[in-house]
């Protein structure tokens, strides 16, 4: 298959928009939906499409390096769109200390697919993007040259721009959309594509208030400056990336039993429990339709 290909893979899209009937939002007048991202691609699913695929289009076939922790669900996007495209993939993963134990399940499945893993040290990870380093990694991966170098999480320009898609599909359909948050590429793109009269909400799935100058940076290499009503609501994050506390494990079980909705924890569960809670604030007046945009399915408890 060439990677020029890409609709050979048949995504889902537009994806699904689906109206759920839950009293904790009806009792305050507000309309819930959907945007069930999630069943765009088996083994690229939500925003993992949007961002990579135009990523992909750009890179042409050559191979595409990026970056994440061990439990990363873009690198193992990434390693899986490599497989089914046809083309090399490097992942440089954080944590030194992984290097020579045992794969965890999300590694074990980036490597089954093809990718090249390189593990480095935390200091130098927070580095990857000076150049002297990025060159270096290059290096070691033996992929100085003609390599496409995409940065954790998939958010960079071209990602922001595949994202305004996601916001295009919800014009004239809600009021706010909602995502999680934690590299701001979706956000980003999201809120471009969305238009006059709605909002896009980013909620945080990270400590520290660093998320909306990423986003703002984001919207200017990709928009040339801001694009678009968005705001981000950082009290979610249950103690930071990859936390979930057994209050939050609680709630994701109850969604599920209520609407058979299979809830990814690390993202969507605390993005459905802001939006539960901000309803119950009285922050959606009565009348609004508010859109919960659903980016991932949950992993097997083995690679959580």
């Amino acid at each position: 298959m060439n990677v020029f290909d890409l609709a050979a893979l048949r995504p889902r899209l537009p994806s699904p928009l689906e109206p759920v009937a839950d009293e904790r939002f009806a009792r305050h007048g507000v309309r819930l939906l959907l945007k069930r991202d999630d069943l765009i691609h088996a083994d690229l699913p939500g925003n993992k499409w949007r961002k990579l695929a135009p990523n992909l289009r750009a890179a042409a076939g050559r191979p595409v390096l990026t970056f994440g922790g061990a439990y990363s669900n873009h690198l193992r996007a990434t390693a899986a769109a490599g497989r089914l495209l046809g083309f090399p993939t490097v992942g440089v993963v954080r944590g030194d200390e992984l290097a020579g134990k045992p794969l965890n399940a999300s590694l074990a499945a980036c490597a089954a697919d093809g990718m090249r893993l390189h593990f480095v040290d935390r200091a130098t990870y927070r580095r990857t993007s000076e150049p002297e380093v990025l060159a270096e990694l290059l290096e070691r991966a033996g992929e100085r040259e003609g390599c496409w170098v995409v940065p954790e999480g998939g958010s960079n320009a071209l990602a922001a721009q595949g994202c305004t898609e996601l916001g295009r599909e919800l014009r004239g359909r809600a009021d706010v959309a909602a995502v999680a948050c934690g590299t701001g590429g979706t956000l980003a793109g999201l809120a471009a594509g969305l238009g006059d009269g709605a909002r896009a909400l980013g909620i945080p799935v990270l400590k520290g208030a660093f998320l909306g100058e990423r986003t703002a940076a984001l919207q200017e290499e990709a928009f040339g400056g801001p694009a678009g009503d968005w705001s981000l609501d950082e009290r979610f994050h249950f103690g930071g990336y990859a936390r979930v506390p057994p209050d939050l494990d609680a709630f994701a079980q109850d969604f599920e039993a209520r609407h058979g909705l299979p809830v990814e924890r690390l993202y969507v569960a605390k993005m459905l429990y802001a939006l539960v809670a901000l309803a119950g604030e009285g922050a959606f007046p009565s009348g609004t339709t508010v859109a919960a945009v659903i980016t991932g399915r949950p992993q097997s408890p083995a690679s959580r």
